[in-house]
């Protein structure tokens, strides 16, 4: 009898974990290709958002646009997203990051300037001008570029 009342709490146990896991996975999403989501959620998530002079917002063209680069669409009134809204976004945007040449990744190269080494065409505009610019100097963070 007690093997069996030790089979059965084995059971419950690994049922109770892979319970917990999954609802610990709705919160934060798996990680992607070693890029850092806490890095994502408070220091390049706002840069899409930001009125950078003479530039249109990147959230304005590429939330619900069918490009690259897709951002979550904001209700009424709502000014950041929420955790299920980056999550999608952090798995998203990883995928402009490419693992084998991080420097020439799309998210890095297209909304650079030509003639700091970016893309020849960007519909909103040269968001950076240059390497040098502190937001550009995040996303070159967090997609791992020295």
């Amino acid at each position: 009898m007690s093997a069996r009342l030790t089979i059965v709490f084995a059971a419950v146990t690994a049922l109770a974990a892979g319970a917990i896991a999954i609802g610990a996975s709705q919160a934060a999403p798996a990680p992607v290709a070693g890029l850092d989501y806490e890095l994502f959620k408070s220091k390049v998530a706002p840069i899409f958002m930001k009125k950078r002079p003479g530039h249109t917002q990147c959230v304005v063209c590429h939330t619900g646009a069918n490009n690259f680069l897709r951002l979550e669409e904001l209700a009424p009134g709502q000014t950041s997203w929420n955790e299920e809204q980056l999550g999608k976004m952090y798995t998203s945007i990883a995928r402009l990051v490419t693992p084998a040449n991080r420097p020439e990744s799309r998210l890095l190269i297209h909304p650079l300037a030509p003639e700091a080494g970016g893309d020849l065409f960007h519909s909103g505009g040269r968001q950076f001008a240059s390497k040098d610019d502190p937001d550009y100097k995040v996303l070159m963070q967090w997609a791992g570029v020295k």
